[in-house]
């Protein structure tokens, strides 16, 4: 690899990874803060400075809360929002407009990287500021005085995981061009660092509790608390539906099978815990504090900045089979609660999306999607909604015996893998090719014709359109079907400029595209691809025209190893998270006083997972 990586540093083409400047800018600006936070935090466990100790004790005290929960919580919930607007920002933005030469040379990256570095800093300020008291019974022991709250731990490891994937992203493309795609290993990084650690500031609220020995005050103090929960379970969402956001803007690189899995997932692991934590209506709740705040920043995104706008999962059908659920008996199994509450989601819930999908979003789902898709968002449902039963039991002191805790999480994992490992399986079939005819080919847009030789080639598709990006916007036209057999767009697409317009076909597993116009990219050296009058062209793989700045001729087994080297630290922060709230489980062996409105579960030696 050092060949390759001396070989890049030199050449720091635009479409291989940000110009040196920027990576050393942007490097410093991080250390130089990280520098200051520590010095602070030695300062304040030096007893030199009460300033973070008196500022998080005013906070705290209003809410009934440690300074070390309260001050790392709302830091971590500010933080993750600015995190969320970049990031919604930075896809609208690499949708509209193309790649960009660096992280200084496009405004969200800088939201992205505030949020991300304020997480880990939140963290560890949870690490830090507890200076004359246990933090709770599932405390770290780091020095033989000082001990650290696991949630504070979990918070840092993943702000840490998400900012990692900030250089690694340089190196990655570097190695292997621009992928653009929001699934690119890296870029998946960011996202699950953010998102999981909602998982942490659950731990740390809970921890908070253990050590102040008591529950949240009545009236106002309670209500308080439920907000809390309520709009922890909320970001959770938010922070699992990031990974749709391809499918949400309407510009995915994947099987829409995808899509009601993900959607499925989310709202399984998310409600599930939501219920048996918060009690009735939080999961309602939860999807009402998603849809108001992806709501508000769609709107910023979108009409506001004027980029292209994303929307959302309903979520909603979801919930509400959640709160039908918790209605019987079963709320008080907490497992089996979360498997049929999974398999209601995947079936029930997936087909209110269905319907959703026709109204709101950009790719309304075909019957072959409802059919793969409904399969596939049960299975990851059930196990899925299975996890979540165990976050709840975990925060409760409750999680059964470690032997079924590792079975059910590892059991998901793997059901979650081979999933998703079906839905990325694509074909392209052969002698497949797409005739388009222009009526005005010299014009900044035309009106479009599209015969595919074979007609047999289509049969019913998730997706039949011609897609013009990174010109200035974004541009996703449905063909109509003529009596002839052909296909035509019933307003212009951009043939001109900056702009990439494709023909795109998606049938079943076939997921191929053909060009249309391409311009010339003397940083990718590629030649530009004319719009004529009539052509006929072959579809190939989507990723070769979606992800032109892509190098498919890097070595493969280096592509191998790369992902790989991500696979290992995601699985990391995952065992991470499981060990802490399985910590938390241990330590604490009862549940929560007045935390939930169902029947404290039988007496029992928590272990952890």
């Amino acid at each position: 690899m050092t060949p390759l990586l001396q070989q890049a540093a030199e050449t720091t083409p635009p479409a291989g990874g940000a110009a040196l400047g920027e990576v050393f800018g942007a490097t410093l600006a991080v250390g130089l803060v990280t520098a200051a936070l520590l010095a602070l935090g030695w300062a304040h466990r030096t007893r030199r400075t009460t300033v973070l100790g008196d500022a998080a004790d005013r906070l705290g005290r209003p809410l009934g809360l440690p300074g070390w929960v309260a001050l790392p919580t709302l830091m971590t919930t500010t933080s993750l929002l600015i995190a969320l607007f970049g990031m919604l920002w930075d896809i609208s933005l690499h949708i509209g407009q193309g790649r960009d030469e660096g992280p200084l040379a496009n405004p969200a990256h800088y939201f992205i990287l505030v949020g991300l570095f304020g997480v880990f800093a939140a963290g560890m300020l949870a690490v830090l500021l507890p200076l004359d008291t246990e933090p709770g019974p599932a405390s770290v022991r780091l020095t033989r005085t000082w001990r650290a709250p696991v949630g504070g731990v979990l918070i840092a490891s993943a702000g840490f995981y998400a900012l990692l994937g900030f250089p690694l992203d340089d190196v990655w493309h570097r190695l292997f061009g621009q992928d653009v795609t929001l699934w690119g290993p890296t870029h998946l990084m960011l996202i699950t660092g953010a998102g999981l650690s909602i998982v942490g500031i659950l731990v740390l609220e809970r921890e908070g509790r253990l050590a102040s020995h008591r529950a949240p005050a009545p009236g106002v103090g309670k209500v308080l608390a439920q907000v809390r929960h309520i709009s922890a379970f909320g970001g959770l969402i938010i922070g699992l539906s990031v990974f749709q956001a391809e499918y949400d803007f309407g510009v995915p690189q994947f099987r829409l099978a995808l899509q009601p899995m993900m959607i499925a997932g989310a709202a399984a692991l998310a409600l599930v815990a939501a219920r048996l934590w918060a009690g009735r209506g939080a999961a309602l709740g939860a999807v009402v504090f998603f849809l108001v705040v992806r709501g508000a920043m769609g709107v910023v995104v979108g009409p506001v900045l004027g980029e292209p706008t994303p929307y959302a999962p309903l979520y909603l059908g979801s919930a509400l089979l959640v709160e039908l659920l918790g209605l019987t008996p079963l709320v008080k199994r907490a497992l089996p609660f979360g498997v049929v509450a999974g398999v209601l989601i995947g079936t029930v819930g997936t087909a209110v999306e269905g319907a959703w999908s026709q109204v709101m979003m950009p790719l309304p789902w075909g019957s072959d999607v409802l059919v793969e898709g409904t399969l596939m968002a049960t299975v990851v449902a059930v196990g899925a909604g299975a996890c979540g039963a165990l976050l709840a039991l975990g925060l409760r002191g409750d999680l059964p015996r470690p032997a079924v805790s590792r079975t059910v999480v590892v059991a998901s994992v793997l059901a979650l893998a081979a999933v998703a490992a079906n839905g990325l399986l694509a074909t392209v079939p052969s002698g497949v090719t797409a005739t388009v005819a222009l009526d005005d080919p010299g014009a900044a847009e035309s009106q479009a014709t599209v015969t595919l030789e074979p007609a047999s080639a289509v049969d019913d598709p998730s997706w039949l359109q011609i897609t013009a990006w990174q010109g200035g916007g974004l541009v996703v036209e449905e063909l109509e079907r003529q009596d002839d057999g052909s296909y035509r767009t019933t307003s212009p697409v951009p043939i001109t400029g900056d702009w990439k317009t494709l023909v795109r076909l998606h049938d079943g597993r076939a997921l191929y595209a053909s060009p249309v116009w391409l311009p010339a990219d003397a940083a990718i050296d590629a030649e530009e691809v004319p719009a004529e009058a009539t052509s006929t062209r072959p579809l190939v793989p989507e990723i070769e025209l979606l992800q032109r700045e892509r190098d498919l001729g890097a070595p493969a087994w280096l592509w191998g190893v790369a992902s790989l080297v991500v696979l290992a630290c995601s699985i990391a922060l995952v065992s991470a998270l499981s060990w802490g709230v399985g910590r938390l489980s241990a330590a604490s062996g009862a549940p929560p006083v007045a935390q939930s409105t169902e029947p404290a579960p039988r007496p029992r030696t928590p272990q952890p997972v």
